[in-house]
């Protein structure tokens, strides 16, 4: 049989595994992507772009945003709301289809050998690299970076499925025309403490806007009633929801392994999404950017430990924040609406402080606070700090 040969083999095409594809073609590495889905495909996402997540990457998206979000509405329940603004956009509004088929582009234009709707199997790892067969056709690589989402099946078949916790999210498109354009572009609706662990929120696109709801995954059988409700209090027909899809948020564990040998997760498949945004485009980007440095490095396992490091101090904060707000949602949503968290806030999201330790003077002694209500909660976040340190 004709074995093909790479540097690296990467599996699944969305944002770790397109931009990880990109950076080491950069870099001169023969590179195979490849994804089961043929390209382009959609993907459940509410599809937020955070200016620190936009950072990570070594080009523009500019060609596939769709809008710029410069307001914020908080509301608690839908019994309360404030409204905050920014003087340059904080998210930046695009939708998955276009997204990861566009990173896809930029990787093969890069030179990465991009192969879709394809079924990677029988992923086998060895002491000088990895063999697998891709449709049929066997392939060998140095490394292998393994980025096929929460869904994915890669983690199991090289030993590295630790289990995780899950959250969960619905969501459904709304035109313009049955909400009014006016009311929504450039402005970020979050809607806290609605949903137990969780949030709803409406995000504006190009012709429509996004709206759901997500939560701890014990939700998963009232997301439609939570999703009603934040309808009604909207003022949005339930009747003019289309594409209504649920999917899962995969949360890693404390001390679950992220690389062995000569493999590593990326994104999703790592288990990287924040527990409190949500959001995983951020940590997709930032795992695709270290796992390069690492197998340009020759140390994947340097890869797990700096990716640790990286993301302790957000996972800690994060854990802390949503229980807080589950626990205690009248008293943290006092401390959220303080100018000084706010401003705390849009320095991480926007990628001027790396973490939240990184904070300095009120903006630090704001972010205690909320650490505070955590430790109150139980201190969930612990775990992942002391990991991570």
């Amino acid at each position: 049989m004709l074995v093909e040969r790479f540097d690296v083999l990467i599996v699944g095409a969305g944002p770790a595994g397109s931009t990880a594809a990109y950076r080491l073609a950069e870099e001169g590495a023969s590179v195979l992507l490849a994804d089961k889905a043929t390209f382009p495909r959609d993907k459940p996402c509410g599809g937020g772009l955070t200016m620190r997540a936009v950072r990570q990457l070594p080009f523009s998206v500019d060609p596939v945003v769709e809008d710029r979000t410069m307001r914020v509405r908080f509301g608690l329940d839908f019994t309360r709301r404030i409204e905050r603004t920014v003087d340059e956009p904080l998210v930046l509004m695009t939708q998955r289809k276009r997204l990861d088929a566009y990173l896809v582009e930029q990787a093969a234009n890069a030179g990465a050998e991009f192969r879709d709707g394809v079924k990677v199997a029988g992923l086998e790892l060895g002491a000088d690299g990895v063999e697998a067969q891709v449709d049929g056709s066997r392939v060998t690589a140095a490394h292998a970076l393994l980025a096929d989402g929460a869904n994915g099946v890669s983690a199991r078949a090289v030993g590295l499925d630790d289990g995780r916790e899950h959250g969960v999210a619905l969501e459904a498109n709304v035109p313009y025309g049955v909400v009014r354009e006016d009311d929504y572009r450039g402005l970020l609706c979050l809607e806290l403490a609605n949903v137990p662990g969780g949030y709803g929120w409406v995000f504006p696109k190009g012709d429509h806007v996004n709206v759901g709801v997500g939560g701890w995954e014990r939700e998963g059988t009232r997301l439609r009633e939570h999703l009603a409700r934040f309808c009604r209090e909207y003022g949005i027909p339930e009747s003019s929801l289309e594409d209504v899809r649920g999917y899962r948020l995969p949360l890693v564990k404390p001390g679950a392994r992220l690389a062995t040998g000569r493999v590593a997760l990326l994104g999703d498949a790592a288990g990287l999404v924040d527990p409190l945004s949500g959001d995983g485009i951020y940590e997709a980007f930032l795992s695709a950017k270290l796992a390069t440095e690492a197998v340009l490095a020759g140390d994947l396992e340097g890869y797990d430990r700096e990716l640790r490091r990286a993301l302790s101090s957000q996972l800690s904060a994060a854990w802390g924040a949503k229980v807080a707000l589950d626990r205690f949602p009248r008293l943290t949503y006092a401390v959220v609406r303080t100018p000084f968290l706010w401003n705390a806030v849009v320095s991480l999201i926007g990628g001027d402080v790396p973490s939240p330790s990184a904070m300095r003077g009120l903006r630090r002694a704001s972010m205690k606070a909320v650490e505070t209500i955590a430790r109150a909660a139980g201190n969930p976040g612990k775990p992942y700090r002391a990991v991570g340190t």
